[in-house]
């Protein structure tokens, strides 16, 4: 059975079609203390694959529940899928005495599942803190699926050099134009930093600029910019993950961003394509 967390209700129905596998229906309730309650009162089986996307600590509460009470309800066998995995940014120690928090949450979901399936982590590594085999499933192609059939002269670009490799699958989906990524030149004389892309000009021509993750939106505003300051044509803006915090979509309209487009990792309104298909194939692995 595909049991969804609140947060991925969508998708895990999408997936549930796409595996042709039974939907459960959880229950979720919060105690007037605060304290929240995940459940399964309808599940019948012994194999479940719980679906929760992890995008506040209410939710990495509400996916150990889950875990957990799938267990109860009789599963032998569970599968953990995390399309979004937060806290994965913070996947090292950043100074004295502070956790390796990624690590925290992998060895916590891992006490009550036999494997997990990770959809674009923002730093593969993290799937060395996990105590249970870790299945990754590239979606990063499905962004193209939204994307105009008349880009003209298209331009996928990366925020940096580390994140070219999603620039280049949805570039490869598309099936046209070429792809860039953002370079930093600090001014020696005034400190000011520049983002420019490192080699293709821009002028006349429409720009999707990829990311695996959309947070606060601060680095993709800065980079559409100098997009339109540059007289780039039309300006998308992609991602896997939307979080989209605070004012990040004000932010990237400000700056110029014709069309915000995400997955159904984390469910935003610009969450117009299902990462459904990529995560039944990761399951046939997992």
């Amino acid at each position: 059975m595909i049991v969804p967390g609140s947060s991925s209700q969508l998708l895990a129905a999408a997936l549930a079609e796409e595996t042709g596998r039974p939907l459960a229906t959880p229950t979720y309730d919060r105690f007037p203390d605060g304290e929240g309650l995940a459940a399964v009162p309808d599940f019948d089986g012994e194999s479940a694959t719980v679906v929760a996307t992890t995008d506040s600590d209410a939710t990495w509460v509400e996916l150990l529940q889950l875990q957990d009470a799938v267990r109860e309800a009789g599963a032998t066998d569970v599968t953990t899928v995390i399309p979004y995995m937060g806290y994965a940014r913070q996947d090292r120690s950043f100074g004295d005495g502070e956790p390796v928090s990624a690590r925290a949450m992998a060895r916590a979901v891992s006490t009550a599942t036999d494997r997990v399936v990770l959809v674009n982590p923002h730093e593969r590594a993290v799937t060395e803190f996990y105590d249970v085999p870790v299945t990754v499933a590239d979606a990063a192609a499905v962004l193209a699926d939204p994307l105009p059939a008349d880009l003209a002269d298209p331009l996928f670009l990366a925020p940096d050099a580390g994140a070219i490799d999603i620039a280049e699958t949805v570039h490869d989906a598309y099936g046209a134009g070429d792809t860039d990524y953002f370079e930093k030149h600090r001014d020696r004389d005034t400190g000011d930093v520049e983002v420019s892309p490192s080699d293709a000009s821009v002028g006349d021509r429409d720009v999707v600029v990829v990311d695996d993750i959309v947070a606060t939106g601060s680095t993709m505003s800065e980079a559409v910019g100098v997009l339109t300051d540059r007289d780039a044509a039309r300006v998308f803006a992609a991602c896997v993950h939307p979080m989209l915090a605070a004012n990040a979509v004000t932010k990237l309209r400000g700056a110029g961003v014709d069309r915000i487009v995400g997955s159904d990792t984390i469910e935003r309104g610009c969450s117009v394509v299902s990462v459904a298909p990529a995560l039944a194939d990761a399951l046939k692995s997992a």
